[in-house]
């Protein structure tokens, strides 16, 4: 299959790759068996409050790795600023020049710079790129990526569709934590509290407890009335861990590369535990041996962390979601069946062979999570008949659940996993040359090429004249390795016999050879002094090339308006109200006749009708939509409105007359991506992230010959897609939110597929800020008016082409006039969001 060599497994299993957020964690996952790891330096990676390697320590912990024959991706999976792309470019030629061999990258603009920086450094396309289909993937390939990190929600016959494309591998998740939101389209964490998981520096408020509420809408789709619904559970985003043991003869011999263990913030117990499970497995499944999960091993995956475990979406489990609480699980042990407050201990009925140790952690369980009792074990409690006490400061009910979140023996076997060498092979030949040894080494190299080191001994070894050594002693000095990370496999003495040398100087010419092997294999994991010198020069070059120039003059004409709708009554209105693009995206599947009729009204209005699609396409939606392009081109469908660079590829290939626009969800934050993203796009729209002094950045250094550029102005900005099906659960017509403890609440729609989207429950308004977004020479300002209703859609564009008009002609104080009709007509509020406030650094 055309992926089989792009496997880097042993016996051409997919290849092993652990987390190494710290250095513990790295030498855990070395020792436990993993063919690589992923880490972060203290800049550009997608997990900032993960320990991290500073610059000196991540030189080091490549080094430590190669030494030991595993490879080491370097994570620069964050957005960038435009501010940023000068260290950015120093940084990537730093980790190319360390030997790293490969980095993960987010950002388009940033794996343009690497292209054309460091050509030879291996780029994966991280998960954060939200790559989902068959074109995006061939997009990464051609763009020079030669690994994809596959969207999560991937099923396993979607991840064989897709790894047909030639010349590119593809990565997936088998163990750990999920996210609720396809990766790289949240904003959740940062509309809340401006820690954008794009920056890696998320909240996590998926973890936090929720309630689903609906009600009716009123004339500007705001609820009426809200009352909660039922659900099952509080927690109702927090998902499952993944875990693919179970099924892992499926997935090692699926069309994959790499399977990956997520955990960069989990311990080096942790990695070491989870890694030697699956190396373990892996290589039963390699050797061709009946293969089938272990008891044992699931229970101390389970003790290693578990918020309950699902097959995930790659094997097609239901079971994503978590509801009832978010926290680790562990395994259980039982249930209690009394307490007695004198001596405060519980009653606990064992329910397995599992029974709590000394230096165990408990927890004991109740239906609310806020009200769990965790207890430290402090002396092995004795069993009897299936009992045991167990004290607890805390009362504690009858039918009580009491877990084992952490086991003192697991967290021993780790420690002793983590402690294992594992040492790189050498294979030596030992011949003699007028009594003097000369050492050649061949070792293990990256690429299958073998190092081969030769060293010719400053030692002369003079004839006996006592005693001989024989060829047994001399193998057994030359076979030492202690406190080094090697092993002699093979050991060929060519030894003359007869000579004599003081032991001392066998050893120090062992040692000697031993780091010259050292300095060879770090060597042969850095590119050459030319190739370093070049890069460099290219590196000067490309930041020279980012000095911002004096000030381009823009466009003399006023943005225009665009509003984002999903009715063809939201669409007249629009266009009576003033708006010049619709993006049309329907509630339905999209039918020739929905297109004409949106075509027909925007054409009677002098507006451009776009189909929006949305912002997750898998093949189920583009096998459905491709072929109306042609007819909606026909129809008077002025573009399309993507959200990737798969789908835009699509639309391109089935209909090169439509025009495309590119949403929010491309995350546009610098200038090199714009123009990375010039032969595609007639317009697109930047980050609701970027604050001001970036947008306006971005909006200088776009040079001429970028796509035009559109800022969301007013609406709740979409904050999540996710594959649960939540807003599914109520008909068209009703409003659905979910509500936090602070009594936010964040509205819920759907797409044509059912997938569910929440949105900010602030909405964003700007239009108090129009003479700035005017004279960043913006070309259109639009308002998502999706779920709204048609007198929202009318309104809003009328409001703000009013305040367009008026910064034309110098009348700022109408502003805020508008300002006071807007915020009547919004929901939630309204806020200037991360254009007037920022992002956290």
């Amino acid at each position: 299959m055309p992926y089989e060599h792009l496997k880097a497994g042993p016996a051409g299993s997919p290849e092993l790759l652990a987390p190494a957020g710290s250095p513990e964690a790295l030498a855990a996952a070395v020792a436990a068996g993993a063919d690589a790891v992923y880490l972060a330096g203290r800049r550009f990676g997608a997990r900032h409050y993960a320990t991290n390697f500073p610059d000196d320590e991540l030189r080091s912990a490549v080094d430590y790795a190669h030494l030991r024959g595993v490879r080491v991706y370097v994570t620069v999976n964050t957005l960038i600023r435009d501010a940023e792309l000068p260290d950015v470019v120093r940084y990537l030629l730093w980790l190319y020049e360390i030997g790293a061999d490969a980095v993960l990258v987010q950002d388009a603009g940033v794996a343009a710079l690497a292209r054309e920086e460091v050509p030879d450094l291996p780029l994966h396309a991280s998960t954060q790129m939200t790559i989902h289909n068959r074109e995006g993937v061939a997009r990464a390939a051609r763009e020079g990526f030669s690994r994809v990190v596959a969207a999560r929600e991937l099923t396993l016959p979607e991840i064989e569709d897709i790894a047909e494309v030639p010349g590119i591998g593809i990565e997936v998740f088998a163990h750990g934590a999920l996210c609720y939101c396809y990766s790289g389209q949240c904003l959740l964490s940062s509309v809340i509290g401006g820690r954008s998981g794009n920056r890696g520096m998320c909240a996590q408020p998926c973890r936090k407890p929720y309630q689903l509420v609906t009600a009716e809408k009123d004339e500007y789709g705001r609820p009426k009335d809200l009352r909660a619904m039922p659900t099952e559970g509080r927690y109702l985003l927090s998902t499952r861990d993944l875990a693919v043991y179970s099924n892992l003869d499926r997935i090692a011999h699926a069309p994959v590369v790499s399977l990956k263990i997520e955990g960069r913030m989990r311990s080096a117990e942790y990695v070491a535990v989870v890694v030697s499970i699956y190396r373990r497995a892996l290589d039963a499944i390699a050797a061709g041996e009946v293969w089938s999960p272990s008891k044992e091993d699931m229970r101390d995956l389970a003790l290693a962390f578990n918020r309950e475990f699902t097959g995930g979406y790659i094997l097609g489990d239901p079971g994503i979601m978590a509801r009832d609480r978010p926290g680790n699980r562990g395994i259980l042990l039982g249930t209690v069946t009394g307490y007695d407050p004198g001596r405060r201990e519980a009653t606990v009925r064992l329910e397995g062979e599992v029974a709590p140790r000394s230096g165990d952690g408990l927890a004991f369980c109740t239906e609310d999570p806020d009200r769990d009792v965790g207890v430290v074990v402090r002396g092995t409690p004795a069993v009897r008949r299936g009992v045991v006490r167990i004290g607890v400061p805390a009362p504690v009910g009858r039918g009580t659940r009491l877990f084992l979140t952490k086991s003192a023996d697991l967290e021993k076997r780790a420690k002793k996993i983590a402690e294992k060498l594992r040492p790189l092979p050498i294979d030596l030949t030992v011949t003699w040359d007028d009594g003097t040894p000369c050492f050649l080494g061949v070792i293990p190299g990256r690429g299958g090429e073998p190092v081969r080191v030769f060293y010719r001994a400053d030692l002369a070894m003079e004839p006996a004249r006592n005693r001989l050594l024989a060829p047994e002693e001399i193998a057994a000095r030359f076979r030492k390795t202690g406190g080094t990370p090697f092993t002699i496999r093979r050991l060929d003495l060519c030894y003359p016999g007869g000579l004599f040398a003081p032991p001392g100087a066998l050893n120090r010419v062992r040692r000697t050879f031993l780091e010259k092997v050292e300095e060879a294999v770090v060597a042969a994991h850095r590119p050459g002094p030319d190739a370093v010198g070049a890069a460099r020069e290219r590196a000067k070059a490309v930041i020279a090339g980012m000095v911002r120039p004096g000030r381009v003059v823009k466009l003399k004409r006023l943005p225009s308006v665009s509003v984002y709708t999903d009715t063809l009554e939201s669409v007249a209105a629009a266009v009576r109200g003033g708006a010049r693009t619709v993006y049309l995206e329907f509630r339905e599947p999209a039918t020739t006749h929905l297109l004409e009729e949106a075509a027909a009204v925007c054409r009677a209005g002098g507006a451009d009708a776009v189909w929006k699609w949305p912002s997750i396409t898998r093949r189920g939606f583009l096998d459905v939509a491709i072929p109306l392009l042609p007819s909606g081109c026909d129809a008077g469908i002025h573009g399309v409105m993507v959200s990737g660079l798969g789908a835009a590829d699509a639309v391109r290939a089935a209909e090169p007359r439509l025009k495309l626009f590119g949403a929010a969800g491309l995350n546009i934050w610098n200038h090199r991506t714009l123009r990375k993203l010039a032969p595609l796009f007639l317009r697109c729209t930047a980050s609701p992230e970027l604050p001001a002094a970036d947008l306006a950045r971005l909006a200088d250094s776009a040079g001429e010959g970028a796509p035009l550029l559109e800022v969301l102005v007013q609406g709740n900005i979409e904050a999540m897609v996710t594959e649960d099906r939540l807003a599914a659960t109520v008909s068209d017509g009703r409003f659905l939110g979910l509500r936090d403890r602070r009594n936010r609440v964040f509205p819920l729609r759907c797409d044509s597929e059912s997938r569910t989207y929440i949105a900010n429950a602030v909405e964003t308004c700007l239009i108090d800020h129009l003479p700035r977004i005017v004279g960043m020479g913006i070309d259109a300002v639009a308002i998502d008016a999706r779920g709204r209703g048609a007198r929202y859609a009318g309104d809003m564009a009328r409001l703000y082409l009013t305040g367009i008009e008026a910064v034309g002609r110098g009348d700022q104080g109408m502003l805020d006039v508008l300002k006071n009709e807007v915020k009547e007509r919004a929901l939630g509020g309204i806020t200037g969001g991360h254009f007037v406030r920022g992002l956290a650094p």
